[in-house]
């Protein structure tokens, strides 16, 4: 299933078309040297700082992405459409993080953060499109059963993004490490595996034909935005 979509190329770890929004979207590992300053930017952009904790000036952020860069329980990339970089995420072990404090964790759990970091591919469905494809990238590894997030309770576009990419609210609860209180979303393979049948890549490629506006995540914390993504003005950032 997942084999069929995805396309490997030299510099990216996962590509595929993403037929709602009739564009490509790809993700490649972050490079220090080559991203600090796009990624710093980003993250204190005004649509992303308040969701984020890594708007820290340009050597503190240096300090703080090479930490996130060294730390084996997390993987960040930077996030494409048709080659263009426009997002941020991380793919991380859940049962390694704190979230695993408050969630009944299991050693194959992966979660997502994400943000996306220009204001024009806000409110445009890329952030739906490229949050199911990160889960999909996810689902590749065998052990993984589900996927969660952690996005800001007040986030509703970043938490309707996560929905609709088969995510499901599991409650709220207070996040201390991240300042924050969090609705748990959870996103089993079984409903995953299903959304990416024909059928309903068809239904979903229909309803951005109708003009459908329902995507939502991107601006202000959709983690998945990382953690803060989901795909519409604030749902662009997910945290």
């Amino acid at each position: 299933m997942t084999d069929a979509l995805s396309l490997l190329s030299d510099d990216c770890e996962y590509r595929r078309p993403a037929p709602g929004v009739d564009r490509t979207v790809s993700f490649r590992p972050v490079e220090l040297p080559r991203d600090l300053d796009r990624l710093h930017a980003w993250l204190t952009s005004e649509h992303v700082r308040p969701y984020w904790e890594m708007g820290a000036p340009l050597p503190a952020f240096r300090r703080a992405l090479s930490e996130r860069l060294d730390d084996d329980h997390v993987t960040p990339y930077v996030g494409r459409v048709d080659g263009v970089p426009m997002s941020y995420f991380e793919r991380y072990w859940a049962a390694e993080d704190p979230l695993a404090d408050h969630y009944d964790a299991r050693d194959g759990d992966q979660g997502i953060h994400l943000l996306i970091g220009p204001e024009e591919y806000l409110g445009r469905g890329y952030g739906t499109a490229l949050l199911r494809s990160m889960a999909d990238l996810a689902f590749r590894h065998p052990g993984t059963d589900r996927v969660v997030a952690e996005p800001d309770a007040r986030n509703d576009a970043a938490i309707r993004a996560f929905e609709r990419v088969g995510f499901r609210p599991r409650g709220e609860f207070r996040f201390p490490h991240e300042g924050k209180d969090a609705t748990l979303l959870v996103c089993e393979r079984a409903r995953f595996e299903r959304s990416f049948s024909p059928g309903a890549l068809a239904a979903e490629a229909a309803a951005a034909d109708a003009d459908d506006p329902g995507d939502a995540a991107a601006a202000g914390d959709a983690e998945a935005a990382t953690d803060r993504d989901g795909d519409a003005g604030s749902a662009g950032v997910e945290r």
